[in-house]
């Protein structure tokens, strides 16, 4: 595995890093955080007008066309950041949804419109908040004459606010997982914004929305069809989180040269460079577990178990990359108009969208050893 980048690839890191620094400075973006204003519509379009949603669709639909990591060093940048908004959740893992499962027409008139970004539709797949797997799926779908009711409340919908729709899992009548679009104007929807220590996400309730047959992008196989998006998509969320690991590193690896104490720069101490080290520790094994995902894609390997690798690594490191930084930095870090803050809310909330590391480092297994496990008491009664 060649970790070098490109010369395609540095063109698209130095274009990112610059629009960044152009778009979301500092004092702007931990302003977004702090009121939770975090869909800023300018900077969407302007990221859309790049070529930077949908990359990894064909250019018959509106994409780029580009290798996984071509992507992914795009969305590693946006992770510095960290830049705001739906760019992963509409314009990779909806778009690849949709690709992947969206019948001729479906991919037609939605795919082009996600990549200019006028269309932002927004998977809401499982009902429990911290749960994941097809058996959170509980919203139902029942058929009424020519169409469908939709019933039920997704619980943490991430980047729900700047949905023009979105992209429904719901369990039919005799048990199978659907996919279905939802117009975000449909009567019956309401989107109600989480609180507490988490941003860009909310609960989305559908209460007997009706919709017509066209809506239904798979009646039956939609949890396959889900799984061939997400594996496809984790990695480049998994770039955003190693970006965000690398931002925090540097700013606070600085801070430890410019904060004097006792006569000295607080990084001679011993106890900080344990937390830095930590942190590089974390940052490092994010890194280097998603771009082997990614060259696996790239590759044509199979990758399933990497890419649930990836996301458990990814979403712990940036959480603990948080943490140790908070040690280093103690009060001021503290302070919303610090950007640690802002890296430290979203940790928390990426921690667990789209399945928790607990879960991936399960389903790694899985298939790692597929095998089926013996209880404990039945392994003592072998061994005797």
């Amino acid at each position: 595995m060649d970790l070098r980048l490109t010369e395609t690839q540095e063109m698209f890191k130095k274009v990112a890093a610059d629009f960044v620094r152009a778009e979301v400075p500092a004092h702007l973006m931990t302003q977004w955080y702090r009121t939770k204003e975090t869909f800023r519509p300018e900077v969407y379009r302007k990221a859309a007008s790049l070529g930077w949603l949908g990359m990894l669709l064909p250019e018959e639909y509106g994409g780029a066309e580009t290798s996984f990591t071509d992507c992914a060093t795009v969305f590693e940048e946006l992770g510095r950041g960290p830049v705001p908004g739906p760019f992963f959740a509409a314009g990779v893992l909806a778009a690849q949804i949709v690709f992947a499962g969206g019948s001729d027409e479906q991919k037609k008139s939605l795919l082009p419109a996600i990549c200019k970004g006028g269309s932002i539709p927004i998977p809401a797949i499982t009902d429990k908040a911290a749960g994941w797997g097809a058996e959170a799926v509980e919203t139902s779908l029942t058929r009424s004459g020519s169409g469908f009711i939709l019933d039920g409340s997704k619980r943490f919908v991430f980047d729900a606010e700047a949905a023009t729709g979105f992209i429904v899992a719901a369990r039919t009548e005799i048990g199978e997982i659907a996919l279905v679009l939802v117009d975000r104007a449909s009567a019956g929807l309401s989107i109600k914004p989480l609180v507490g220590f988490t941003v860009s996400a909310a609960e989305v309730t559908f209460e007997k929305v009706r919709l017509s047959g066209s809506s239904v992008i798979t009646a039956s196989s939609g949890w396959q069809v889900l799984s061939a998006a997400l594996e496809k998509s984790l990695p480049i969320l998994c770039a955003y989180q190693v970006g965000a690991c690398q931002e925090i590193f540097d700013f606070t690896a600085e801070y430890t040269r410019t904060r004097v104490v006792f006569g000295q720069p607080i990084g001679r101490f011993q106890r900080v460079q344990d937390h830095c080290v930590d942190l590089s520790v974390h940052l490092d094994a994010a890194r280097y577990a998603t771009y082997e995902a990614l060259w696996r894609l790239d590759s044509g390997l199979p990758a399933a178990a990497a890419v649930h690798e990836a996301k458990a690594i990814a979403s712990e490191g940036y959480y603990q990359a948080c943490n140790y930084a908070h040690m280093v930095f103690a009060g001021p870090g503290t302070d919303y108009g610090h950007p640690l803050m802002a890296h430290s809310v979203l940790a928390h909330t990426l921690y667990q969208y789209l399945g928790t590391p607990w879960h991936h480092k399960r389903s790694m297994m899985d298939l790692l050893y597929p095998i089926s496990w013996i209880p404990l008491a039945g392994c003592l009664a072998l061994s005797l």
